[in-house]
């Protein structure tokens, strides 16, 4: 890979996987877009490596605490503490993804085998799922944070997210959308879904792991470590920036840039 190409998509898989705007769908398209060979499945694995690490490094006191409240947390005497049911709810919307994961994976690698359905894919699922988004925005009530979250929520938030494997949907944007729905603030609707991308993609990096493992091609592990470390600066400024501002300007940036990239693709497509 040129050094070019490593920084684009490492750059490109660092602000979208927190970003509601799928970063799936981008490290496909991007590749399309520039004219460079879809990247290898190991060069997939090192840029979310790097991401999985921002998101641990940036909410390590808060994973410290609730992992610290679960092992100690005195089971049947009373409610839990705070923190240790965030750390249940989060493993309750986990579930969904691992029963689930490695039929929708079989539905990818379809995809991925014809460039013109998988970009009519990313725009339809684009645009769809953007404008689910901004309903959600408009008429969520807002009023409850990630500590209030329940195990319905949390099924419906893990249901929810294993549809993000189909490209496009944005893994994020439909926990957020979840989030907002049943009634969280966007910051809580964030925080959640932020959280719960640690399990997610811990999993399916280990899959990719075994795949890649099966394989002969030779690895680049200079391109690899390059790929991971810029993903993973890039990552944790995204979610620190996103995290600051996303009470003041709403979703709705998102959205417009989503309808905006599903008709540029779909124009690109058929004109």
């Amino acid at each position: 890979m040129e050094t070019s190409q490593i920084a684009l998509l490492a750059f490109v898989q660092g602000i979208t996987e927190f970003l509601p705007i799928s970063s799936s769908g981008h490290l496909i398209l991007a590749p399309l877009l520039f004219g460079y060979e879809l990247q290898s499945l190991a060069f997939d694995v090192a840029v979310h490596l790097g991401t999985l690490l921002a998101v641990i490094g940036y909410f390590r006191r808060e994973l410290a605490a609730m992992a610290g409240a679960m092992i100690t947390a005195p089971y049947g005497r009373g409610p839990l503490p705070a923190e240790a049911r965030l750390g249940w709810m989060l493993v309750l919307a986990t579930l969904p993804v691992v029963i689930l994961g490695l039929p929708l994976k079989a539905v990818l690698e379809v995809l991925r085998d014809d460039d013109q359905l998988i970009a009519l894919v990313i725009a339809t699922t684009t645009i769809g799922f953007g404008l689910l988004l901004w309903w959600a925005d408009a008429r969520g009530r807002r009023e409850r944070d990630e500590h209030g979250i329940g195990w319905r929520d949390a099924l419906t938030i893990g249901l929810l997210q294993a549809v993000a494997i189909i490209p496009g949907t944005s893994r994020s944007g439909i926990t957020i959308t979840a989030g907002l729905l049943l009634g969280l603030t966007r910051r809580a609707a964030s925080r959640f879904s932020f959280l719960l991308a640690i399990p997610t993609i811990l999993m399916a990096g280990a899959l990719e792991s075994l795949d890649l493992l099966g394989g002969e091609a030779p690895v680049d592990w200079l391109a690899l470590g390059l790929g991971a470390a810029i993903s993973f600066v890039v990552a944790y400024l995204t979610i620190h920036f996103f995290l600051k501002f996303i009470e003041r300007v709403s979703m709705l940036p998102f959205v417009l840039y989503r309808l905006l990239l599903g008709v540029v693709i779909l124009g690109l497509l058929y004109l």
